[in-house]
């Protein structure tokens, strides 16, 4: 299973009411569990069964089970020099996409104009692609996300002038 899953999975347990969860994907399974703690808040515990088959991915180290920190990379792209205007944010986690198709060409490009309503990216997100529309009519100025990268909540991933 994906670990970008896996982090999508902490983060609804923990918005939630829920102390268990359990997914089965194939013939892998995740259980993420809550213990209650008197002195802190609880933290959920992630539990993999590995397959039969080798996995794509190592499993997840016990640290990246807890909140992540973005990258320099990304600290450094939305920190330096973004340009004035409207700033679409990402509604959920997942992976962006900019194109409906590894062969299309994507939905849209710095300095083309968009109407409020139009679908310029999608976002996967536990297998469901989740388009991201402009809620603003206006100019791309800048796109600060990568196709086929992870996107956090609340990152900016347009700007639209």
């Amino acid at each position: 299973m994906d670990l970008r899953k896996i982090k999508a999975l902490i983060e609804l347990l923990e918005k939630s009411s829920l102390t268990e969860l359990e997914i089965k994907e194939g013939e892998e399974t995740v259980r993420l569990a809550r213990h209650a703690s008197v002195s802190a808040a609880p933290a959920p515990v992630v539990h993999t069964i590995a397959s039969a088959a080798p996995a794509a991915e190592p499993p997840p180290r016990p640290a990246a089970s807890h909140a992540v920190a973005p990258s320099a990379e990304a600290v450094g792209k939305s920190s330096k020099s973004t340009p004035d205007g409207h700033a679409v944010r990402s509604p959920m986690v997942g992976t962006f996409y900019a194109s409906p198709s590894p062969d299309a060409p994507p939905y849209v490009r710095v300095g083309q104009s968009v109407k409020a309503g139009e679908t310029i990216g999608i976002i996967e997100a536990m297998k469901m692609f989740n388009p991201i529309e402009a809620d603003v009519s206006g100019t791309i100025t800048a796109i600060l996300v990568e196709g086929g990268h992870a996107v956090e909540f609340d990152e900016v991933m347009f700007i639209i002038s």
